[in-house]
């Protein structure tokens, strides 16, 4: 199995500063707007942009909430492994709020699908955006884009993008693996 570096440490925070900026230009002072990371893994880019939000920008207070997207699947009952929930945190009211859903890699859609699905149970939102770190082309199975991309990837079907994180995995870096035939 060969893989390739993507994206370095740098660039991955890069990245994010990017990210933040557009956040903030489209929502200023976050009155009115929550960021919520998808479980397992949309959860270390939430949290990251909302530190750069809060430490570098002033941001005071960011409503911030984790969502387990595990029983709203459409291939929960499918695959012989069986999955295992995670903890869906979410303190606040999303009714009448704007909501901008956060997961590192977008693939198939079928995950934001699930989340949009699961999201209703805590409200309403007046708006959903969808914020995305790595953007995998060409490989939708619904029509779901993101409002905020962080990088684009042409990885074909034997190729996966493996996203590691300091908090996680002891570093940041992002791989595209090739899979062995």
């Amino acid at each position: 199995m060969g893989q390739k570096v993507l994206l370095s440490s740098k660039e991955i925070n890069i990245i994010l500063h990017r990210l933040a900026c557009q956040l903030l230009e489209n929502h200023l002072d976050f009155k009115n707007t929550v960021i919520i990371g998808i479980q397992p893994r949309g959860i270390f880019v939430a949290e990251r942009l909302c530190k750069i939000l809060k430490e570098e920008y002033g941001i005071k207070e960011i409503d911030l909430g984790f969502l387990d997207i595990t029983f709203y699947r459409d291939d929960f009952r499918r695959g012989e492994k069986t999955l295992e929930a995670t903890k869906t945190k979410i303190n606040f009211l999303v009714e009448d709020k704007k909501v901008v859903l956060v997961d590192d890699v977008l693939y198939t859609g079928r995950s934001i699908n699930a989340a949009l699905t699961a999201l209703q149970s805590f409200g309403r939102p007046s708006e959903v955006e969808l914020l995305i770190l790595i953007d995998r082309r060409f490989s939708r199975h619904l029509p779901i884009q993101p409002n905020y991309r962080g990088r684009q990837v042409d990885a074909i079907d034997d190729e996966k993008v493996k996203v590691l994180w300091e908090e996680n995995d002891g570093k940041d870096i992002i791989y595209l693996v090739k899979s062995e035939k």
